[in-house]
């Protein structure tokens, strides 16, 4: 698929999320305004909407309609939303800039973050229990939100987060590195994927033929994020570069160089593209995103 292609694709994805957020989203002039002020902010308007666009391309190559896959796509920002606020965190993190703006307990404040943070993910949960309203069956709905829960968890990003807090530099090696990344990163990529099949009611052979694609894509973003995070500069990455190097955090650009790292993401994208040909589908999208995982900038 030409890139043009791609761009009309997610622009048409990034829209039409936020113009659903709107609607999801308590206004901030409802009461506790300051609250739901907080959670727009974090959730409203930004991002690239990977994981959305994940979520849409999946069902397109399977042949769902857009409105099916709708309630799928704004939960998994939302719960992309809410692990970045809590990433931010002086807890935890402790960065000041995420997505070219200040965090949001820079913008709000520590307990609203918190507060926030947790909100966005209940809504996530709240906006999925609505998707049997649509061209989805209950029990593919039921399922959606198995797979995002599992997603978010303590085997899903909420296990990796915690693994994360517990190393440093010297504690990491390659395997150490993939096992955090793949509940931390990995685990809620591999869920968009899931949801976008579940949005078109695919059988488990599918979606485990989906998974061995989203598997190595998910990997191969974080290997991709933290070459960024060590080579680009503040204002493309929209948040602190060189925050992991600062805070001694093992990254797999310090434990394996740049070359190797850019080597393996390569091998990884292949592996991703392999199984969506194993699959037997007409995923032009997938594939472009795919490739734009190992060649984006940002």
């Amino acid at each position: 698929m030409a890139g043009d292609d791609l761009h009309a694709f997610w622009s048409h994805c990034r829209k039409r999320v936020d113009d659903l957020l709107e609607h999801f989203l308590p206004s901030a002039q409802q009461e506790p305004a300051s609250l739901h002020a907080a959670m727009r902010y974090s959730s409203i308007g930004a991002g690239k909407r990977y994981r959305a666009a994940l979520v849409y391309a999946t069902g397109d190559s399977l042949g769902a309609v857009e409105s099916a896959m709708d309630r799928a796509a704004c939960a998994v920002e939302l719960i992309h939303a809410f692990s970045l606020v809590h990433d931010d965190l002086p807890a935890m993190d402790d960065d000041d800039l995420r997505r070219g703006k200040a965090s949001c307990h820079v913008a709000f404040d520590e307990p609203t973050a918190i507060l926030a943070g947790d909100a966005l993910q209940t809504l996530a949960f709240d906006v999925l229990c609505g998707a049997s309203d649509t061209q989805v069956s209950p029990t593919q709905a039921l399922k959606m939100i198995e797979s995002l829960a599992s997603a978010s968890g303590s085997l899903g990003l909420a296990g990796g987060q915690a693994i994360d807090l517990s190393l440093v530099a010297k504690d990491a090696d390659r395997s150490l590195l993939e096992r955090m990344h793949h509940l931390k990163t990995g685990a809620l990529i591999r869920a968009s994927v899931d949801l976008g099949a579940l949005s078109a009611n695919a059988d488990s052979n599918m979606r485990e033929c989906l998974a061995r694609f989203s598997a190595p894509m998910g990997l191969a973003f974080q290997i991709v994020d933290d070459i960024l995070d060590g080579t680009a500069d503040t204002q493309t990455l929209g948040k602190p570069a060189g925050a992991d190097r600062e805070k001694d955090k093992p990254t797999f650009l310090s434990v394996l160089g740049e070359g190797p790292s850019k080597a393996y993401a390569e091998e990884l994208t292949q592996q991703a593209l392999d199984a969506l040909d194993d699959a037997g589908l007409d995923a032009r999208l997938l594939r472009s995103l795919a490739l734009f995982t190992l060649q984006r900038s940002h």
